[in-house]
């Protein structure tokens, strides 16, 4: 399982290269087109002022109509969860449920100064999403609200490896508690069973309730 987590956590790294140099760019007042919209026939991406909001299917609303409740009391946040998705590890900042046979929810939290650019680092993340777009990497890209918090949401295409590791993933930014942070939300298994689970996935992310205080 570790390995699992460490193995996540370096491909996020890497699919996030440049970031930083375009926060720099964007803080110094160069916040390039806004009005992107489709930029690969692979996928579909949206860009606009007003974020979507989640719309579930018929079959994700069934499944989260009976997944049960769970609670991440520290960050007065929750998640309905499917059967099969046991707790792992919860801390402060880390929430982890899950199992092999269904995928994995792996939520963090990062405290930001006060001073960060939270909308110039979003801005940042979805342009470097349309970018893993346009390369193919991701399958759609979209800014989308849950529960009052704009983020940005994107499914991986499938990897190149047989068993390698897909994602869905929401990361947005907060104030909670005084605190100026970035919430990140993935939804994770291998790639023979991320089909299968996309429906639950989507439920259990558009279930977020994000706190506020």
């Amino acid at each position: 399982m570790n390995s699992f987590l460490a193995t996540g956590a370096l491909a996020l790294v890497l699919a996030f290269c440049g970031i930083g140099d375009r926060i720099k760019q964007m803080s110094g007042g160069d916040t390039g087109n806004s009005g992107a919209s489709n930029s690969s026939g692979t996928g579909t991406a949206k860009d606009t002022t007003a974020a979507e909001k989640p719309s579930l299917t018929a079959a994700q609303q069934s499944i989260q109509d009976g997944a049960s409740e769970v609670k991440w009391d520290d960050q007065g946040i929750s998640f309905k969860v499917p059967a099969g998705f046991a707790k792992m590890d919860v801390k402060k900042e880390s929430f982890n449920y899950g199992s092999p046979a269904t995928g994995f929810l792996i939520a963090s939290i990062s405290v930001m100064p006060d001073s960060f650019p939270a909308d110039v680092s979003i801005k940042a993340t979805y342009d470097s999403a349309l970018e893993q777009l346009k390369q193919g990497k991701y399958k759609n890209v979209r800014w989308l609200e849950i529960d009052g918090v704009k983020g940005v949401e994107w499914v991986e295409s499938p990897p190149e490896e047989k068993d390698g590791i897909r994602r869905h993933q929401w990361i947005a930014f907060r104030k909670y508690q005084g605190q100026n942070q970035q919430l990140n939300i993935i939804l994770s298994t291998d790639q023979t069973k991320f089909d299968k689970q996309s429906d639950a996935f989507a439920a259990i992310l558009y279930s977020l309730k994000a706190g506020k205080g």
